[in-house]
């Protein structure tokens, strides 16, 4: 049932990591759920999404890394009236596995509003919830409903409970509120818990006009291959961007005219890293992208190491020069 040794870097977007001692991939709840009685709590999970904003160590991982690819969506509750005089919402039921490109996809053919912030968002609805990613003036809480998640028996309990070998994992199932995720700014309960696996998340979306949904994803698609430097590998923005509010009046004064909006007034800290003078600083195949400082890019063979320089570089950096300590908002394994 579980793969040996595969070598993680096939499922970053940054194309760099070693190997996993033991790999499986989940199709449906019940192979997930088949999945994790086998692993009988034997050591570490680690719940793999699209791979997208995570560096994994040159040493790989040593337990079980285990992807839910719950690729569905579907429709419920439609509107009781036409779509140009209702004033309802869709319920769509979309599994965790499911890629942000193709639930856009389907927004557009169905003519559901909502998500159109998300436009060119890389990975899964399940990573973009346990993140709460946005951009845009958007957040994936805005439109969540609910979310499914399994509980993950805890590593060792077996052996401290003193369970014996006829004691079964039973699957615990739970349906969080958007008021239970906790969602914050880059941030969820499902950060803080890493016991419960996102298997779906309901979503309300509204009726809308199919040719102006695809016109503003298409606008942030556009902005992203202008701005972003998707000619290497990366996983996005590598820092939170900085709360208004907890910076100093003098940094505000510096970067006044670049505060934005996202979704409350932010510095954006690739500002911060271009004025501490890091544009296009590389330590051996990685480097802080020229076009936009806050990536750091796989641009030639980089190693782990060579990108987790670069990030104490940079907050090393920011820090003597504006005294503001950078925060990760990529996950590093």
């Amino acid at each position: 049932m579980f793969q040996e040794n595969i070598s993680l870097s096939r499922f970053s977007n940054y194309k760099i990591g070693g190997n996993a001692k033991y790999f499986y991939e989940a199709k449906t709840e019940a192979e997930l759920v088949k999945a994790i009685e086998k692993w009988d709590s034997r050591g570490r999970i680690f719940i793999l999404g699209g791979g997208t904003n995570i560096l994994f160590d040159d040493m790989g991982f040593d337990g079980l890394v285990l992807k839910p690819n719950l690729s569905y969506i579907k429709k419920e509750n439609p509107p009781t009236t036409t779509f140009q005089h209702s004033a309802e919402c869709w319920n769509v039921v979309v599994g965790a596995g499911v890629a942000i490109s193709k639930l856009l996809d389907y927004s557009i053919a169905h003519g559901l509003s909502g998500l159109e912030w998300a436009g060119g968002l890389p990975g899964t609805l399940g990573g973009a919830i346990r993140g709460n990613a946005g951009c845009f003036k958007g957040e994936i809480k805005d439109v969540i409903q609910s979310v499914s998640a399994l509980k993950i028996p805890t590593p060792g309990l077996r052996k401290s409970s003193g369970l014996t070998k006829s004691k079964h994992w039973t699957p615990q199932l739970k349906t969080f509120s958007n008021e239970e995720c906790k969602f914050s700014y880059r941030h969820s309960i499902f950060k803080e818990n890493l016991d419960w696996i996102i298997l779906e998340a309901t979503l309300k979306l509204q009726p809308g006009d199919k040719k102006e949904i695809a016109r503003l994803i298409q606008e942030k698609i556009g902005y992203r291959k202008i701005r972003h430097p998707m000619e290497y590998p990366n996983i996005g923005s590598i820092f939170k961007n900085i709360p208004a509010e907890f910076v100093s009046r003098r940094v505000i004064k510096s970067f006044n005219n670049k505060i934005k909006t996202d979704p409350f007034p932010i510095v954006p800290v690739v500002h911060l890293i271009s004025e501490a003078g890091l544009r296009g600083v590389s330590h051996g195949g990685a480097m802080i992208s020229p076009k936009h400082p806050n990536f750091i890019v796989n641009a030639q063979s980089a190693s782990a190491y060579d990108v987790k320089s670069l990030i104490a570089l940079a907050k090393d950096r920011v820090f003597k020069k504006f005294k503001i300590k950078l925060e990760e908002e990529v996950m590093i394994i």
